[in-house]
């Protein structure tokens, strides 16, 4: 996912999204801490990707008010 694509997404659907990619970040470190993934580069991604999504959600709390 893009940051237009973050951008486009409504408030709580980019919220449920968020709740999604946290609980595949954790499983995805669980599982590579048992036995290393093909593309460790994975988990990176992901935490950037959550990063996108948290700045997204509090630029629009912060219009908001």
């Amino acid at each position: 996912m893009k940051k237009a694509e973050v951008k486009e997404l409504g408030s709580k659907e980019l919220q449920e999204r968020l709740d999604a990619a946290v609980a595949a970040l954790d499983q995805m470190v669980i599982n590579h801490s048992i036995s290393p993934l093909d593309s460790p580069a994975k988990i990176t991604h992901e935490r950037r990707m959550i990063a996108r999504m948290k700045t997204e959600l509090r630029k629009r709390e912060l219009n908001n008010k």
